[in-house]
């Protein structure tokens, strides 16, 4: 059975609330937090949008790649609230702007940390901005609203998942990749769907 996944994708598209409502139906699940809101709660002040560092995305990278090893090892169910992938995606967005230190040759650094770090999960869960399923930007304090950055955003993520730019799978033990829209269960029900395809099983706990 897939233990280890992790959901991805710009911001404000219902990551978090897939990995909430995916522990609520699955409670032997251990929730990983997002790594901007658990170094923020560490006192770390992290920017987004153009004012972005090289600290900045690299601690958020260090953060969440250390995470997801630290599982490589353990028969234990987790789902991550973002995947290593996702700081490439937001670092080149800083990059294609040159307002900071991050530019194309650090972007290019994190690619082999992030696809080794990708052997140590089962299934990556990629959200897109989709037509047929749009989702309104949520004001929660924390996520900048607006539209066109994110718009951005997913739009390298889609290059990164579709088009191979990067070539962040690693070329053995890939981890599955999926793409989830749709209503909070309908995600739920493809979800588990992409669990039954791959391990012929799947039977929720709890």
């Amino acid at each position: 059975m897939l233990v280890r996944i992790a959901i991805s994708g710009a911001h404000s598209q219902g990551k978090s609330t897939l990995v909430w409502d995916w522990v609520k139906r699955n409670p032997h699940y251990i929730r990983e937090e997002e790594p901007f809101r658990a170094l923020r709660n560490e006192g770390y002040d992290i920017q987004l949008r153009q004012e972005c560092n090289r600290l900045h995305n690299g601690i958020q990278l260090y953060y969440n790649a250390s995470r997801v090893n630290a599982y490589g090892s353990r028969n234990e169910c987790v789902i991550f609230d973002r995947a290593p992938v996702d700081y490439i995606a937001y670092s080149q967005y800083t990059a294609d702007y040159g307002t900071t230190d991050i530019n194309n040759e650090f972007v290019e650094a994190m690619v082999p940390r992030v696809r080794d770090t990708l052997q140590n999960l089962d299934l990556i869960v990629f959200i897109p901005i989709s037509d047929r399923w749009p989702v309104e930007m949520e004001d929660d304090g924390i996520r900048p609203i607006d539209l066109p950055y994110r718009s951005e955003v997913d739009a390298i993520f889609k290059q990164i998942y579709r088009d191979k730019r990067f070539n962040v799978m690693p070329t053995q033990n890939a981890p599955q990749l999926i793409e989830l829209w749709g209503s909070r269960e309908e995600r739920l029900e493809r979800l588990e769907d992409a669990i039954r395809r791959q391990h012929g099983s799947f039977t929720p706990e709890g």
